[in-house]
């Protein structure tokens, strides 16, 4: 099985666990799956995250965060960027997702940070993914 988008992978492996209402996921470790992942749980959207190592890649193990009634914190995953068609965007364009309720993610010469923060350091970049 070739893997040609990483990322996409990784939102859709979150976005089954989320329905099937796991308390974690597992997935192939990558640094930029674990920027993404990082942002998630600074964020909010997630409990935790363990990045455990192997003589191959590494795995992510995410645990996943659900409110008081069991529905998911995460509401939406949406994957941006592809790779047939890479979107970047520019410091002024990037606009808050749901008014600042969701997270954009970018990746930027300074590394992978969300939309606000991206506007505080005046940094445009690959629009990766929104989450809600």
């Amino acid at each position: 099985m070739t893997m040609t988008d990483p990322i996409a992978d990784l939102l859709t492996r979150i976005r089954n666990a989320l329905i099937a209402r796991h308390d974690r996921v597992d997935i192939p470790a990558s640094r930029l799956k674990v920027a993404i992942v990082r942002i998630l749980k600074d964020e909010g959207f997630i409990k935790n995250f363990k990045v455990s190592r192997d003589n191959k890649q590494g795995t992510i193990r995410i645990f996943l965060k659900y409110t008081d009634r069991n529905t998911p914190v995460i509401s939406g995953l949406d994957r941006i960027s592809k790779p047939g068609r890479r979107v970047y965007m520019k410091a002024l364009e990037i606009q808050p997702v749901l008014s600042g309720l969701g997270v954009l993610i970018v990746s930027t010469s300074r590394g992978v940070m969300t939309d606000k923060e991206a506007r505080r350091h005046n940094l445009g970049g690959e629009t990766l993914c929104q989450i809600w």
